[in-house]
């Protein structure tokens, strides 16, 4: 697979059409094959059917697809401008949803559009990253060393971690202290700051645990010791452990999984997708999918590599490390190796926001590999 084509082109007077060359259609096509493993998945969870999940997610996947086509044609510089207030905006509709958001599954996260659920949490983990990108764009090596600047950084990511929280959506949260984090790790923030932050974290344990809501206490109870509760905050991840292990090594056959279709299986097409897919295809097809997202962060990683400006570097590859993370912890929730928490697999589960973030998140990234030579001082918008 080539990363595009047309290095050297003097892309500050490129024409659209020009741009749309320079686009990388086998990641598009990496993209879609992902895509459609989720409509097969969601057509399987609904018995053999479009509705109500597999027609709507392909609808969302052709307009968001549309979408980072239109993103990514979009200058870089732009999207610099544009950072602090796509951020601002997501704060707005976060204060919004813990005001007035629509409740369901006992959590305020949504803002009822009638063709959409929009949830802003999921945006944000795209905004976050926009912002510190930005921010760090700027910074110099004593910056990076200033503690006044890094308690700056840290306020771009703890003030929406604070507001999702409340929601109380501890999957979120959790998502973008750690795409922040890698962000923080590539902007050279040293390993002491690290260091000092990993112990905090630590110390106050505690307390944060204090807080937690009383389901989300019997789910870290319940990963330490799933027989504990089989038939109450057990039964998620035991019936999913059911249906991994059933599926043996080439799976039970499309439409055959007997977990999912005899209804064993909670949440099958949105968090327990992946137990799904895998009853039926087995870890050959388990292993296929991981491949092919796989491949899409290899070619992530190495979009950000030919970016020539530290701002297109690190949105790539903060975009890069938020997919990795979504997969990460799904996977890793639905095998039982992490604590239950409402994190989907991005471009399979069943959603309309995290779909079109993931994919404006690509869009981005795709902005970058487009505009990849343009180079502009740290300090402004101008041509270096």
């Amino acid at each position: 697979m080539t990363m595009g084509t047309g290095r050297g082109i003097g892309q500050d007077h490129l024409t659209i059409a020009e741009k749309l060359t320079l686009i990388s259609w086998p990641f598009l096509l990496l993209l879609t094959a992902v895509a459609g493993v989720g409509f097969i998945s969601l057509y399987s969870a609904a018995g053999g059917s479009v509705e109500p999940w597999a027609g709507k997610q392909a609808l969302r996947f052709g307009l968001g697809l549309c979408g980072l086509v239109v993103v990514a044609l979009v200058d870089i510089r732009v999207w610099l401008k544009l950072a602090y207030p796509i951020y601002a905006l997501c704060i707005l509709l976060l204060i919004y949803v813990d005001i007035k958001g629509h409740i369901g599954m006992g959590a305020q996260r949504w803002i009822n559009l009638g063709f959409l659920q929009l949830q802003p949490s999921e945006i944000m983990k795209i905004a976050s990253v926009l912002a510190l990108a930005r921010f760090f764009h700027g910074s110099t090596a004593e910056d990076v060393r200033n503690p006044l600047f890094l308690a700056y950084t840290l306020g771009i990511v703890m003030v929406p971690i604070a507001f999702v929280l409340v929601q109380p959506d501890l999957g979120t949260a959790i998502t973008i202290l750690m795409a922040a984090a890698a962000i923080f790790f590539l902007a050279g923030v040293s390993y002491r700051v690290f260091g000092l932050a990993i112990a905090g974290g630590l110390a106050l344990l505690p307390i944060a645990w204090h807080f937690l809501h009383d389901y989300q206490k019997k789910r870290v109870l319940v990963f330490l010791d799933p027989e504990s509760d089989p038939l109450g905050a057990g039964y998620h991840i035991t019936q999913s452990k059911i249906a991994l292990g059933s599926g043996g090594i080439t799976g039970k056959g499309f439409l055959h999984g007997s977990q999912s279709h005899l209804n064993f299986l909670p949440e099958k097409q949105t968090d327990f997708i992946f137990t799904l897919f895998t009853e039926e295809w087995g870890l050959v097809g388990g292993l296929s999918l991981m491949a092919l997202f796989a491949m899409i962060i290899a070619y992530g990683y190495f979009i950000a590599l030919n970016c020539q400006s530290q701002f297109a570097r690190l949105l790539s590859m903060g975009v890069v490390v938020n997919f990795f993370i979504y997969i990460f912890i799904n996977m890793g929730m639905v095998m039982g190796l992490l604590p239950v928490v409402g994190v989907p697999l991005p471009m399979i589960s069943y959603g309309g926001t995290a779909m079109l973030s993931v994919l404006f998140g690509f869009g981005l990234l795709m902005s970058a590999h487009v505009h990849r030579d343009v180079k502009f001082t740290r300090r402004g918008l101008d041509m270096a």
